[in-house]
């Protein structure tokens, strides 16, 4: 039966033993944020209809559900989980389901084994850009136990996905690094920019262990390098102008080449200043 996924996790969920890990990723993020997970599977038609039959192409969608809420069982059982299958394409499906949704969640498609790929046209970059509310993108293999990592550059996008980050860090029990990356040759207001940003949110979030890093070097190669110890990679959208259908240069990065899930930050409002 169909469940609104008005404030859930939602997972697009497909045959490959990838998207089962993401299905494991989007659940620990739903118990994270104690949030319910909703399992969405885009049933295509098309190709139903020149199967054989149509009942047993369904079938198999259901075996996917079914298979997928079992998963979910075994690493978070107290997840409340419910299941739909749509018709359509699941970049579609899941842009839809985020204008309601806590956060949406796809696999990468196999981008971060492919270190010469960048895919444009790849679901996850296409979900990345277009959806309502955050995204996370999965990967094939589990993340290591390392800090929340948040790219941090001044924006407004940035400021909201710091916030976030500090969520994350806290219901996570981890420590957070923000980075941020001063191309060469151009001017450096120093470590403070970065350290009262952090300051700000830390008074909401006293729990979590923050560490500040400004550095040189090009944005997209440092955080990728950080990101191969990381839990998790946060990145806003795209810098100043987080708009439908556009990605920074950084964000697409790391949804190509971070060997760690990263959560594209979008949908958000920069946090009130401390004490407001």
């Amino acid at each position: 039966m169909a469940a609104p996924t008005h404030g859930a996790v939602v997972v697009g969920v497909g045959s490959s033993d990838e998207d089962l890990q993401v299905v494991r990723e989007a659940a620990g993020e739903a118990a994270t944020h104690g949030r319910p997970l909703h399992l969405l599977h885009a049933f295509n038609w098309a190709a139903a209809l020149q199967a054989p039959s149509v009942a047993v192409s369904r079938a198999a969608a259901e075996d996917l559900l079914e298979r997928a809420g079992q998963v979910v069982g075994e690493v978070e059982p107290d997840v409340p989980v419910s299941g739909e299958i749509v018709e359509g394409r699941p970049v579609e499906a899941l842009i839809r389901a985020s204008e309601s949704a806590f956060m949406v969640a796809l696999g990468d498609g196999g981008m971060a084994d492919c270190p010469d790929c960048v895919p444009a046209d790849a679901p996850a970059v296409q979900l990345a850009a277009r959806a309502g509310c955050p995204v996370l993108v999965g990967r094939a293999q589990p993340a290591p136990q390392g800090p929340v990592l948040i790219g941090v550059d001044g924006s407004s996008s940035s400021q909201a996905a710091l916030g976030f980050a500090f969520d994350c860090a806290d219901r996570r029990a981890a420590r957070l690094l923000a980075v941020r990356v001063v191309e060469p040759g151009r001017p450096d207001d120093g470590d403070d920019v970065l350290a009262a940003a952090v300051a700000r949110h830390a008074e909401r979030h006293p729990s979590v262990a923050a560490e500040c890093h400004t550095v040189r070097g090009d944005p997209s190669t440092v955080l990728v390098e950080q990101s191969r110890s990381a839990q998790v990679a946060l990145v806003g959208a795209r810098g100043d102008e987080p708009w439908r259908g556009m990605l920074g240069e950084v964000s697409q990065t790391l949804l190509y080449h971070s060997p760690a899930p990263v959560i594209v930050v979008r949908g958000l409002e920069p946090a009130p200043p401390v004490g407001t």
